[in-house]
């Protein structure tokens, strides 16, 4: 049974490549080559045309080619039997944490207002922000997110975190569900949303929330566009209570031309790039849920299709 690709990844070479060199008899194909519906059974999938798996009776697990589950989870079509798994990567953390840390240190010391200045000739100093001067909140202390956190700590920052059910000690000052979701919000002065994308987490920074972040806070959002309204967001930094954000996510991808987050000049827009993960890396664990698929064995990395991640 091959390994099969749905993507609207351009190029998938790359993909097919790793996974040939990590188990050189599996074979790898694209969807779009499979003319045989009974020979699916194992699926690497992103962002594919929701419904297409409805009609392979045989299909026992889609596995992401990332961290995020929402492009699979939100497909209302997707075969119950069918199980879901998806990539845990140490490289992805590290990716994750140098991106926030670098949207950090912009913030604190206004470098994407000296590039204004820059563009305008304007020579205008401004006092800057140090490490120990700030609360980081980071929302999501997951895998990545408690990495982040620790590797912010280490770096000299406060930080502390939310997460939406009670769990095991992390690395930080833990606050937990929606009881305790305003006490985290009023001391973050820096909020870093790396939250999956459920019904619970779907709009979550809303302007209710975005309200009790401390006067002047910075948003950066790292999870899933669907976390921001972003009419909200807009209106809370024009109102002043928000000095901007950092989005590296959006509703829409990509990111219609005429939405207003392009000519903000208090936001700061990124195309999903704050992790990418390489073929190279996670090819290792693709090849074992694929033959713990056909195994019939327990799956790495198994998706709660109940909680939705």
């Amino acid at each position: 049974m091959p390994i099969v690709i749905a993507s609207d990844i351009v190029n998938i070479k790359p993909w097919i490549d790793a996974l040939k060199k990590t188990a050189p008899s599996v074979e790898v194909k694209n969807i779009e080559s499979v003319t045989d519906r009974n020979v699916l059974e194992f699926v690497l999938a992103w962002n594919y045309p929701h419904g297409l798996f409805r009609n392979y009776p045989r299909l026992k697990t889609i596995s992401s080619m990332g961290a995020g589950v929402d492009h699979i989870m939100n497909d209302r079509h997707l075969p119950e039997k069918v199980k879901v798994v998806r990539i845990i990567d140490p490289l992805l953390s590290q990716d994750m944490y140098e991106f926030t840390l670098a949207v950090i240190m912009d913030r604190i010391r206004s470098l994407m207002h000296y590039s204004d200045n820059q563009r305008s000739k304007i020579w205008k100093k401004r006092l800057y922000l140090r490490i120990s001067d700030i609360n980081v909140g980071i929302m999501g202390v997951g895998r990545i997110g408690n990495h982040i956190a620790l590797q912010l700590q280490t770096a000299g920052f406060r930080v502390h975190g939310w997460k939406r059910v009670e769990g095991a000690a992390k690395t930080c000052k833990m606050y937990h569900g929606p009881g305790q979701l305003k006490d985290f919000l009023a001391v973050s002065d820096i909020l870093v949303c790396l939250l999956p994308l459920t019904h619970e987490t779907e709009g979550i920074l809303n302007r209710k929330n975005l309200e009790t972040l401390p006067q002047n806070a910075w948003v950066i959002n790292l999870g899933r566009g669907g976390h921001v309204v972003d009419d909200d967001l807009i209106g809370l930094i024009d109102s002043g209570h928000l000095d901007g954000a950092s989005l590296d996510v959006f509703r829409d991808e990509p990111l219609p031309t005429d939405h207003p987050f392009w000519s903000h000049p208090s936001i700061q827009i990124t195309p999903h790039i704050a992790s990418l993960p390489s073929p190279h890396s996670v090819a290792p664990q693709i090849i074992e849920n694929y033959r713990r698929t056909l195994e019939n064995k327990p799956l790495l990395n198994l998706v709660d299709r109940e909680r939705g991640y």
